[in-house]
């Protein structure tokens, strides 16, 4: 099982868990015309990296912890795939989605 990026995910655009998969199965696109990041099941190797990057905890470690947004991840990497690079986030730059905490 890979690891998903879920719901909290929606609005935000920088990816500084992708700059830390050794395997760069993490890409940026958008998901209902929200910025969003997906991570390709088929690359990823559980290494674990990602999940203490994401400033706003927004990647869970099975796709057992949000089967919908696990369906998402795989249906949108073709799509996803080739895309330029998320930016990195500023330093103080706070969360874009409403609601979203940094929780690191």
């Amino acid at each position: 099982m890979s690891y998903v990026i879920i719901e909290k995910c929606l609005g935000e655009r920088y990816a500084v868990c992708a700059t830390v998969c050794p395997v760069e199965c993490i890409h940026p696109g958008d998901y209902k015309g929200q910025e969003f990041m997906i991570i390709d099941p088929e690359v990823c190797i559980n290494c674990g990296l990602c999940l203490p990057e994401c400033p706003v905890g927004a990647i869970v470690a099975s796709e057992d912890e949000d089967q919908p947004y696990a369906q998402i991840n795989k249906e949108l990497t073709p799509s996803f795939k080739g895309n330029p690079p998320a930016p990195e986030r500023p330093k103080n730059d706070p969360p874009k989605r409403p609601g979203n905490k940094l929780v690191n």
